[in-house]
């Protein structure tokens, strides 16, 4: 009992941080699903030390890539965002949600696989994929210089996967829409503008993203009129008009700042503020009265990026806490690519 007033405090304290910091926005306060605590595995005594596990893995992984973050934080969004933090986008199957058009590309799929297999040796049957899932992305960002938030586990596996399930927005989606989705899952404003930046501000976009801001925006023929002359030029050498038959789809970084080094970094926000956002949906948070304030608050490269990660880690714990599975609502997967009853490496 003592434990679970103590837990409470801390995310309160943690919630009305971060709503301290955006003025008249009303700040992400919400508390995470019950049966999600922290320390979960060690408290009951199944896998006192696989946080550690996790850690060591993520970091080997890390110094060879540093673009495992932004991949992580993309697969950590498809598994959210769709029917809850189930590690459903984990499973294998040709109706399955990683098959979905909207994830074609998606990584970081081995990475989850080895840290799996390492777990699973030490602490068989214990940790579930949808807590590696979120305690392998946390490592990630950590290393990236984002922060090193607390993570609540005790999720459970789903049973299914499904490509027709899969909603997520696209990158023209409008500010409206993109802020009801956000609602839709018991996120706001601050979670919305904040965990774009988390993913956008790393990684890269495929040029079939950006064409029509690019060379016929709306249909006018024309180059989307707010896009920064100088990015445009940069873009448009980039990605041609055209891709060529047989031709490797052009990659363009999100944030230059960030670049090849992959950094967790606030100057996404800069970027948007100078109309230098490369997706549609990104500079879109310039043209809402509450996203425009969080983006200048959080483009401030001092004081600005500690509100940043301050916020990112209540709101990517409020992501993880969607719709999650809970004590016997789920399973604990032997291996993430297969349902326990589907698993061909499992004697019957």
């Amino acid at each position: 009992m003592e434990g679970n007033k103590i837990l409470f405090l801390l995310i309160i304290t943690l919630a009305l941080v971060a709503g301290s910091m955006i003025g008249k926005v009303d700040g992400a306060i919400g508390l995470p699903r019950d049966g999600l605590t922290r320390q979960y595995y060690k408290k009951t005594n199944t896998c006192e030390n696989v946080e550690a596990f996790v850690k060591h893995q993520v970091k080997l992984f890390w110094e060879k890539d540093h673009s495992i973050t932004p991949k992580l934080l993309r697969l950590l969004y498809s598994d959210c965002m769709v029917t809850g933090c189930d590690g459903s986008i984990l499973l294998d199957g040709v109706n399955s949600e990683k098959t979905a058009p909207q994830n074609a590309g998606l990584g970081a799929f081995v990475i989850i696989d080895k840290v799996k297999e390492v777990v699973e040796d030490r602490c068989p049957g214990a940790v579930s994929c949808a807590d590696l899932l979120v305690l392998t992305t946390r490592d990630a960002v950590a290393l990236a210089g984002g922060p090193s938030y607390i993570v609540l586990t005790g999720r459970k596996d789903g049973f299914t996967s499904k490509a027709s399930n899969v909603d997520l927005p696209s990158p023209y989606i409008s500010l409206n829409d993109g802020l009801k989705y956000f609602k839709d899952r018991g996120l706001d404003v601050q979670d919305y503008t904040t965990l774009l930046a988390g993913a956008h501000s790393m990684g890269k976009a495929r040029c079939r993203y950006i064409r029509d801001r690019l060379y016929n925006f709306q249909g006018t023929g024309k180059p989307d009129p707010t896009l920064d002359s100088s990015k445009l030029k940069d873009l448009t050498s980039q990605c041609p008009p055209k891709q060529r038959l047989g031709e490797h789809e052009g990659l363009v970084y999100l944030n230059n700042d960030s670049g090849q080094n992959y950094k967790f970094t606030n100057s996404y926000y800069k970027n948007i503020l100078s109309s230098k956002g490369v997706l549609r949906v990104d500079q879109g948070l310039y043209y809402g009265n509450d996203t425009l304030q969080l983006t200048q608050q959080f483009s401030d490269p001092l004081a600005g990026f500690q509100d940043f990660k301050k916020a990112f880690a209540l709101s990517i714990n409020r992501m993880g806490s969607y719709n999650v599975l809970v004590g016997n609502q789920g399973e604990i997967r032997r291996h993430c690519h297969y349902t326990n009853s589907n698993n061909p490496h499992l004697q019957r």
